[in-house]
């Protein structure tokens, strides 16, 4: 008991003394008996991009509706009196990133009485995780495109001789009825080199210029129109504030109709939509690089969704989850996207998939 009220008032604060929350690098939200946002210094509004009036006196599940484990924790720590850690709490998705964080959580008492309100210290662990997790999937795709194209010119060269051979076949045959197998296999065997030529093509130099990222997609957005017709459409959300970007505009022309052919296709059978969406991200890494400003193109579709078993497989060479695919079209842009410093991911749920082109503006120093 003598024990607790030390911790008490060790723990026991002036309202005056929250001002020294200022000069700290991590973020700090303070909470009443309520849940209700106190005060919180500059690193948190950092963090979640909103000032302090929009965020003092409203509650934490008001401010983070999926992040009910922030909830319990403030709740824990008024019942029991004590400070303790949680980590890699989930707050939910902010400015296209998920946002996980450590926190330290610790009861305050300005009085005598139960605790008043309640300090939580918060360290951004997305970006870890990021790299963690960009590092596992630029490895995995490097891995499997260096083994797809050995793949396809060990197919390229025969190819060729059974094009041949069948040619010289249907040369000999006197039958109409079996010259048409042989048609068949000269048919076949041009589907096939087309593929492997597909499978060959991120390779190349790339011709860096300064592009509009709004023309090139409006550029897509008009071929895959063509092909769809009034079947679906394609609506557009853009920042008109964007600077131009430095990129390859074939290849990112080629990338990007890649991934919104895979949108169009996945909401023509009810008429769908697709939205293509442009904004700017503050300080985001890509692989283990943290960049000061990239921009962010989104490809939205309101279609079934993504299987949840292909998962991040479906950047691999060949894996589809439509019978028609060739499995190509993603990892493709992914490799074209990869090789300009960019980065490609996704959500998916049923009714809304959103692809997400992570290409740098800036570098942080």
């Amino acid at each position: 008991m003598h024990q607790n009220s030390a911790m008490k008032r060790e723990q026991s604060i002036e309202l005056g003394d929250i001002d020294l929350l200022s000069v700290m690098a991590t973020s700090v939200l303070v909470v009443n008996s309520a849940l209700q946002v106190v005060t919180l210094n500059a690193s948190a509004q950092t963090l979640f991009a909103l000032s302090e009036s929009k965020l003092k006196g409203r509650c934490l599940i008001d401010l983070f509706p999926q992040g009910l484990a922030l909830e319990k924790a403030a709740q824990r720590a008024l019942s029991e009196e004590r400070s303790f850690m949680e980590r890699g709490i989930y707050l939910g998705t902010h400015l296209s990133e998920k946002l996980f964080v450590d926190c330290s959580v610790m009861p305050l008492w300005l009085e005598e009485g139960p605790p008043a309100i309640v300090l939580i210290e918060m360290t951004n662990v997305a970006r870890h995780r990021n790299i963690q997790r960009d590092g596992q999937m630029l490895t995995q795709n490097y891995a499997a495109s260096a083994f797809i194209q050995g793949l396809a010119h060990e197919i390229k060269n025969p190819l060729g001789g059974i094009r041949g051979a069948a040619q010289l076949l249907e040369r000999e045959l006197t039958s109409k009825s079996l010259a048409e197998y042989t048609q068949v296999i000269i048919g076949e065997t041009d589907r096939l080199r087309l593929l492997v030529d597909r499978m060959l093509e991120p390779a190349g130099q790339l011709d860096i210029e300064e592009i509009n990222i709004h023309e090139v997609l409006e550029h897509v957005r008009l071929i895959v129109d063509s092909e769809h017709g009034t079947q679906i459409s394609i609506l557009d959300d853009y920042d008109p504030s964007l600077p131009p970007i430095k990129a390859d505009r074939d290849k990112l022309i080629q990338a990007l109709l890649n991934i919104v052919r895979n949108a169009a296709q996945a909401v023509v059978s009810a008429r769908g939509n697709v939205t293509l969406k442009t904004r700017v991200q503050r300080k985001f890494t890509i692989g283990a690089k943290l960049h000061r400003l990239v921009l962010v193109i989104q490809i939205i579709d309101n279609g079934p969704g993504i299987d949840p078993e292909l998962g991040t497989s479906i950047f691999y060479p060949l894996v589809t989850g439509r019978p028609e695919g060739t499995g190509l079209g993603l990892p493709t842009a992914q490799s074209l996207i990869q090789r300009q410093g960019g980065l490609v991911g996704f959500e998916s749920e049923v009714g809304k998939t959103v692809f997400s082109v992570w290409l740098p503006l800036g570098e942080l120093k």
